[in-house]
């Protein structure tokens, strides 16, 4: 049986400052194991963005002869893939000269090696066969057993786990080309990478490609598919994966189809629908087999002089070149209409946010009847945070759910949106229960923990949200104590109906453990568009982190002006209600006096059920998303749909227990209200979601314009109306993204005379 590296080695690595990954026995690439077996492990990218937690070390040293790898990032591997063992020890000697002398040396199979170096700002990797420098987006084996050689990778100088982190010479980006361009002068010439614009006599391999490249976009699949071996797929920036497989449509045709998805496949980002989707709308007109075999030649390709480049010398009657290929490869699950997979919204009744009662009912009218710029939806999402925190610990569902919920409020500058909050302090002011209020701003994960530590039941209102997420998203940029914040967070979120076990310090006197019996954080954030879905990334919908808040965006952005709308005296009978509700239905062991909101009280909350009625509505929305979620399983959706039940009952259990705190039930009035709310949310994230979300800013300008094209609609928008639109980019990259768009498929471009010159219209194709 393989060893268990992540046993006897990964505490080391993570002591020593070291981010790892699971690495799949006998594979080069990181490994997931799941009811006995090891698969790919999907979005291994984000364990490259923190720090390896004790949690997932206990974990994975209980999977099966699990190798250890280390994700580029703040680190970079220099990967020399020689076989000449002098050569091969000429270009470390170079790397040593220009970085710095390194003790961590890696052998796998010899003489090629890796050597590793540090980051101070985290850099793409670099490429030019055989030379490459491993940085984001990529990982190497640390500790595992060669699936070639059949023994383990040797650190031939010191054991890696010897080392610390900043015991390694720092290496910057420019340094790397540097590396790589002297590197390959080193190299003998038959070692170096073939160049596509060499020329040769008429018999060299390289004048066919030329030809296929002045000729036609049409490839052959034989020559495509060998091509495609060298383009790798190291999470590419969008724009470049778009390109690839317009590259291949437009070479292939349909028949490219399973060689993209294969190709698309290979990144841990890919997503199967997704990728078929983007398939389904490419129409490239220019781009084909010319740029596969370029971007291929660039990476050391040399097609054998036996290899048919161009179609047109195929025997015309002969059969596809990768006819038996295509017959043993079965297709992806196409819908039966033949068109992509469309988005799983879910349908359902439109939802009214005034049409509430109780508690939540006249906080949100006094919300809306006091506010200048009224915000009804906003002022929704705020009363039931508010309300939730008031309740928590005190009551829960049947299914053990609690009243914690996570609402982000969504409207532009100047829209109203501080209203909500200051009308809440004034509530919980008049009421006596400030101390349920967290602070203007979450300043640290240790701030937080101490918040909730000292009031488990506690409401935080952030206005500039986005801004916040931007910070606590940025993992490789933002110090601990930032990025940690939003991990806290989760653990709260899931903590609610059990005991949040505090982090251990190595110095226990001054810094105990802190515990908290069934705590409750409520969070109401405020923040504009653009901040809030800039700070986001796809991973954040894919790992489930956005699934737990509530999206509510303004109906109106700028609403009219309500003069009349006067400053109100907070009802008595509001004050009363609330006072209620954070006062019943919760009984504890012993003397609970004084001390009912200690972290550490036994709570026993007060069990609201749901009427027959409620039931039945209920039960068809766990069918209607059970549908959906099998739809879409493997898509960005997935998480999104998985949390919709849960929160529906969340804001029902707010709802009826804002109607009546002393015997509260969830009536059928308040399951129909919060289903459609909570469908409401989901259907305009999916909408903005696929509208906004980016991985990079290639990808987020490209959304961006494509956007603008769609809001202009039948009539189409020219290329001065979209300049002025589009000042975010410069011309070149506007251009560009707008050629792009056109080749996809997905805007038609237009001339159109004029009596002076030709304008162009760009619209939805």
């Amino acid at each position: 049986m393989n060893e268990n590296y992540m046993e006897t080695c990964g505490e080391k690595l993570v002591a020593a400052g070291f981010q790892i990954l699971p690495i799949a026995p006998g594979k080069k690439y990181p490994g997931s194991y799941h009811q006995g077996k090891w698969s790919p492990y999907k979005g291994w990218n984000k364990h490259a963005e923190r720090a390896t937690t004790a949690l997932e070390l206990q974990v994975w040293k209980q999977w099966p002869g699990a190798g250890i790898g280390v994700p580029g990032g703040q680190v970079a591997g220099i990967d020399i893939d020689v076989a000449d063992e002098s050569v091969s020890l000429q270009l470390e000697q170079l790397a040593m000269r220009l970085f710095g002398e390194t003790k961590a040396v890696r052998i796998g199979r010899a003489p090629k090696r890796l050597l590793v170096y540090r980051t101070d700002t985290p850099f793409k990797g670099i490429k030019k066969h055989p030379l490459e420098v491993l940085c984001l987006g990529q990982q190497f084996v640390a500790y595992a057993i060669h699936p070639d050689t059949g023994h383990p990778y040797q650190w031939i100088n010191q054991e890696l786990t010897d080392l610390k982190i900043e015991d390694l010479p720092v290496i910057t980006e420019q340094q790397a080309h540097h590396f790589i361009e002297q590197g390959l002068a080193l190299l003998p010439v038959e070692m170096r990478p073939a160049r596509l614009e060499a020329r040769g006599d008429s018999c060299n391999s390289y004048s066919a490609i030329s030809t296929v490249i002045s000729h036609s976009q049409a490839g052959t699949y034989e020559a495509v598919a060998d091509a495609m071996r060298f383009i790798s797929n190291a999470d590419l920036p969008y724009d470049d994966w778009m390109r690839i497989g317009m590259a291949i449509k437009g070479a292939l045709g349909d028949a490219g189809e399973v060689l993209f998805a294969e190709w698309s496949a290979s990144s841990a980002k890919n997503i199967a629908q997704e990728t078929f989707k983007a398939w389904s709308g490419f129409k490239p007109t220019i781009i084909g087999a010319g740029t596969i075999y370029h971007l291929a030649g660039q990476s050391g390709w040399k097609p054998d002089s036996s290899t048919i480049l161009n179609p047109a010398n195929l025997q015309p009657n002969g059969p596809h070149p990768a006819a038996g290929l295509l017959a043993k490869i079965s297709k992806p699950v196409e819908p039966e209409d033949g068109k992509a997979p469309q988005p799983p919204f879910l349908e359902g009744p439109e939802w009214d946010p005034t049409d509430v009662d109780g508690a939540l009912g006249m906080l949100v009218q006094h919300m809306v009847s006091t506010a200048t710029r009224p915000q009804p939806i906003l002022a929704v999402g705020n009363a039931l945070c508010a309300l939730g925190a008031l309740m928590g610990r005190r009551y829960r569902t049947e299914t053990n759910l609690r009243s914690n919920l996570y609402v982000v409020g969504i409207a532009d500058s100047g829209a109203g949106k501080n209203h909500s909050r200051e009308v809440v302090i004034e509530l919980f002011l008049k009421a006596g229960f400030l101390e349920y209020l967290g602070g203007n701003r979450i300043a640290s994960s240790a701030g937080l923990l101490r918040a909730v530590h000292e009031h488990p039941a506690i409401l935080f209102q952030q206005d500039e949200f986005g801004m916040f997420l931007q910070a606590a998203a940025d993992r490789l940029r933002s110090p601990r104590h930032i990025t940690d914040i939003l991990d806290l967070m989760t653990e709260f979120y899931s903590s609610a109906s059990t005991t949040f076990l505090g982090p251990e310090y190595a110095n226990p006197d001054k810094k105990g453990r802190k515990d908290i019996v069934q705590p409750c954080l409520c969070v109401y954030g405020t923040t504009t568009p653009v901040l809030f879905w800039s700070a986001l990334k796809s991973a954040n919908v894919a790992d489930g982190s956005l699934a737990r808040f509530l999206i509510l965006k303004s109906q109106d952005d700028y609403p009219d002006l309500e003069r009349e709308n006067v400053v109100k005296p907070m009802p008595d009978k509001l004050a009363q209600l609330v006072k209620s509700i954070a006062d019943g239905g919760c009984v504890g062991s012993g003397n609970l006096a004084g001390v009912l909101n200690g972290p550490e009280t036994l709570i026993e909350p007060m069990v609201v059920p749901m009427d027959h009625g409620a039931r039945v509505l209920f039960k068809a929305l766990e069918s209607q998303v059970m549908g959906k979620l099998r739809d879409s399983r493997a898509t960005l959706w997935s998480p999104v749909l998985a949390r919709v039940w849960e929160n529906a009952a969340k804001v029902a259990l707010i709802k009826a227990v804002s109607a009546n705190p002393t015997e509260p039930v969830i009536r059928e009035v308040d399951a129909l209200w919060s289903i459609a709310l909570v469908r409401h949310s989901v259907n305009e994230m999916i909408r903005d979601v696929e509208q906004h979300i980016a991985d990079n800013q290639t990808e987020q300008n490209h959304k961006r314009i494509l956007s603008i094209i769609k809001k202009a609609g039948p009539g189409g928008v020219t290329m001065a109306g979209l300049s002025q639109k589009a000042r975010f980019v410069d011309r070149r990259c506007r251009l560009e993204i707008l050629q792009t768009l056109v080749e996809s498929g997905q805007v038609s471009e237009v001339k159109i005379p004029g009596k002076t010159k030709i304008s162009t219209l760009y619209r939805m194709a």
